[in-house]
């Protein structure tokens, strides 16, 4: 398997990195996650995220749940309703939290503004968190649910498997560029689109050892730590060689063609930026349609915060023109077995 890519001159906007000074690089460490141990605490920052979440009105939400392969269990998904639909578009959702925090429950908040802000209907899939459920368990289950959802999303209602777009955050880009490779590999129907926002791509986030600087900027004094990504991928992926594989770091992939048109967002302040960035490029290099933004002066994690935020409204601005591009389905490779 080859080696991450080390980052190149970027091509894309934005281009410069805004200077973080030391005052303002205290304030931005005030909304750093708390510095708990993610592998003895993690049950703790559950409970703590549903604490936290407001009811949603039952109008605005349909809970369901679609069988996983041979009937082994079944897989709740949420349907957030946009209170003005503009769009075809269905933006199947798999959310954030290192693959072991999060749930439909604590990203409603989050949903609801997708919805509203995009004028889509959301589907959120409430898939297996680690560690009760290590890798591979969280993502086979995103993958039933695209998989089902490509090959017949009637039932969902949705009328053309054309307008389903795969969209992820942090460990659920992640997720969701592994399920497109996934649906390659299979010969499975494949999706037009996807949006990657600060995904997890591979799986060195050691200082000493990254390729990434963004690795050695942001990663010990903001939102996300080096620290905590250890947590979670251990929590993850307890066998420390499947971290290499593309399943978990879809970096390290072999073959990136016949992948669906991407929109990459990063954030400026995260440890993850440097790598979603080179996914971006990979993608590109492989021949597919790859668009990359990196939201200015944004901490990772950015989307869950109100939508008057600034790094909000840049990333919604972003992704609304994206799904307007009709374009971009005509020029979906076909995906080969």
């Amino acid at each position: 398997m080859r080696a991450p890519r080390k980052p190149e001159r970027k091509r894309h906007t934005p281009q410069r990195r805004s200077p973080v000074n030391r005052f303002v690089r205290a304030i931005l460490g005030l909304f750093a996650a708390p510095r708990i141990n993610m592998r003895e605490d993690y049950e703790k920052v559950r409970r703590l995220q549903r604490q936290f979440t407001a009811p949603t009105p039952a109008s605005r939400a349909t809970d369901y749940q679609i069988p996983a392969e041979h009937g082994a269990h079944h897989i709740p998904v949420r349907v957030f309703h946009p209170r003005e639909q503009r769009r075809k578009t269905v933006l199947v959702f798999f959310h954030g939290g290192g693959w072991v925090t999060g749930d439909v429950e604590s990203y409603t908040p989050t949903c609801v503004r997708m919805a509203d802000l995009t004028g889509c209907v959301v589907v959120s899939v409430d898939y297996r968190l680690a560690p009760e459920y290590p890798f591979p368990a969280g993502l086979e289950d995103c993958y039933q649910v695209a998989r089902q959802l490509l090959e017949d999303p009637r039932p969902a209602g949705i009328d053309d498997p054309n307008d389903i777009v795969l969209i992820g955050d942090s460990a659920g880009g992640n997720l969701a560029a592994v399920v497109s490779l996934l649906l390659k590999e299979r010969g499975a129907a494949t999706a037009t689109r996807q949006i990657l926002m600060y995904p997890v791509t591979q799986s060195d986030h050691n200082p000493e050892t990254s390729p990434f600087d963004s690795v050695r900027e942001h990663g010990h004094d903001l939102r996300l730590t080096n620290a905590e990504v250890w947590d979670y991928f251990d929590l993850y992926t307890p066998d420390h060689d499947q971290r290499r594989d593309w399943l978990v770091a879809p970096l390290m992939a072999q073959d990136l063609s016949a992948q669906p048109a991407t929109l990459v967002i990063t954030a400026e302040l995260d440890l993850l930026r440097d790598e979603g960035e080179a996914y971006g490029r990979a993608l590109e290099q492989a021949g597919n349609t790859v668009h990359m933004h990196r939201v200015a002066g944004a901490l990772h994690g950015f989307i869950a915060l109100p939508r008057i935020s600034r790094s909000v409204r840049d990333a919604y601005e972003v992704i609304n023109t994206f799904l307007d591009d009709n374009s971009l389905a005509e020029q979906h490779p076909e995906a080969t077995a």
